[in-house]
């Protein structure tokens, strides 16, 4: 017998469009075993879990809230009642993959996640039919084109786990990078260089929820356009980056 996290994320290497043939040769399951889950995949959302009141850990929820808003979609399974959800990681960072699959597994514990490999990129994938409940800013069509707004009981987690919301944030849609400027001294133009945070996200709402919680922190920011595009807030006072290092740091 297989648990329901192995046959999801043999299912899902199927989806992508892979043979039966490779799939078995990569997990060790006979191809009739995957060809059954595939003609009878009902046993996986009746043995799923009861839905959770609350996500398990709070503070893994604050961090894994702001990857979702950043970079993650939910998606329901062609085959089922369950949905996927889905982070997209650049291939640079695999510690950021580590922490988001950690993350994924203490919201709701006992929960399948896998990665697919995608081009410059991977999934950071996880498989329940609970996912919309504990992501109700799920819905169709881009964040930025609809409303992005927190539940109380997620602005409850917000306020309790602030720093690990903005970790979230960063890690998506943000980075850490290290600007330049030139100033005379003694009569000598000399290189100046200094640290800068920036996030950039399309959702007016996303932002805001950003932002706010910077104020709340005593971080202090600007908007920056660049090439006329809005969306990018900027954290560059020493003060401040020393913050964000202190409890975001570099992504890796």
């Amino acid at each position: 017998m297989y648990d329901i996290g192995t046959r999801e994320r043999v299912l899902a290497l199927v989806d992508q469009g892979r043979s039966l043939h490779s799939v078995s040769k990569e997990t060790g399951i006979s191809r009739a075993a995957i060809r059954a889950w595939q003609h009878r995949p009902e046993p996986l959302s009746r043995r799923s879990p009861p839905a959770p009141e609350a996500p398990a850990d709070d503070r893994a929820y604050a961090y894994l809230l702001g990857l979702y808003l950043g970079d993650g979609c939910i998606s329901p399974h062609p085959r089922g009642t369950g949905y996927h959800l889905r982070i997209a990681c650049a291939d640079a960072w695999p510690g950021l993959m580590r922490q988001c699959g950690e993350a994924i597994r203490k919201v709701l514990p006992g929960v399948g996640v896998y990665v697919l490999r995608r081009q410059g990129c991977s999934m950071v994938t996880s498989y329940s039919r609970h996912w919309p409940r504990l992501f109700p800013q799920h819905g169709p069509g881009k964040k930025h084109e609809r409303p992005v707004v927190l539940e109380a009981w997620q602005r409850a987690v917000v306020d309790a786990h602030p720093w690990e919301f903005v970790r979230g944030l960063i890690h998506s849609d943000g980075c850490r990078v290290t600007n330049w400027t030139t100033r005379v001294v003694a009569g000598e133009r000399k290189r100046y260089e200094y640290p800068r945070y920036f996030f950039t996200n399309r959702s007016d709402d996303i932002r805001r929820l950003y932002t706010d919680t910077l104020d709340r922190l005593g971080v202090e920011w600007t908007h920056c356009t660049r090439k006329g595009d809005p969306y990018s807030i900027s954290v560059a006072r020493k003060a401040s980056v020393a913050l964000l290092d202190a409890h975001v740091g570099p992504k890796h």
